[in-house]
């Protein structure tokens, strides 16, 4: 395939799986459904979480169709990227691998916005900034009940974005194996 087309193939299914992936996020996080972030991804997720709803129903704060969608669009990716020769088998796994590495970015890239936000904009609010601390938070969380703040620093987005930094390479390595 031509490199300048595989590089828009593969940031268009990267777009796809990441509306899924937070349509899925926002839903197991409550986020305000009056939030204009969260109506446009329910908006633009909705053509196809829609109607697989009706046949796979969410379970409480568990997205399951915008989940599996988010799976299918990975594994229809690794089949185009393959030029078609990949088994069935093979694309239903590194599909699934291509997912949680879009997601993995997807958090190391947010942790990073909220960080470098916390240093130039003190205090304020924008509602992408508040939806991702709300994203954040269940990765973040954790690392701040085991890891103690140094006065006002917080170390824990430090060694969130070395964790998924270690966490995307391996799943860069995986993927490169198809």
């Amino acid at each position: 395939m031509n490199p300048t087309i595989y590089a828009l193939v593969e940031l268009f299914f990267r777009l796809i799986i990441l509306l899924f992936l937070l349509r899925f996020l926002l839903q197991a996080v409550s986020a305000d459904r009056h939030n204009p972030i969260v109506e446009a991804v329910v908006k633009a997720s909705d053509p196809l979480a829609s109607p697989l709803r009706k046949i796979i129903p969410g379970t409480g704060r568990w997205d399951l169709p915008s989940l599996l969608l988010a799976w299918l669009s990975g594994i229809i990716f690794i089949y185009l990227s393959s030029g078609g020769s990949a088994p069935l088998g093979t694309s239903i796994l590194f599909g699934a691998v291509h997912a949680a590495y879009v997601l993995t970015q997807f958090y190391w890239w947010s942790i990073l916005i909220v960080v470098v936000v916390s240093f130039i904009n003190q205090g304020s609010f924008h509602p992408i900034v508040d939806l991702l601390e709300l994203l954040l938070e269940p990765i973040i969380a954790p690392i701040r009940r085991v890891l103690p703040t140094m006065g006002p620093l917080d170390f824990s987005p430090m060694v969130a974005l070395i964790f998924l930094s270690l966490l995307q390479e391996t799943l860069r390595t995986l993927s490169r194996s198809v």
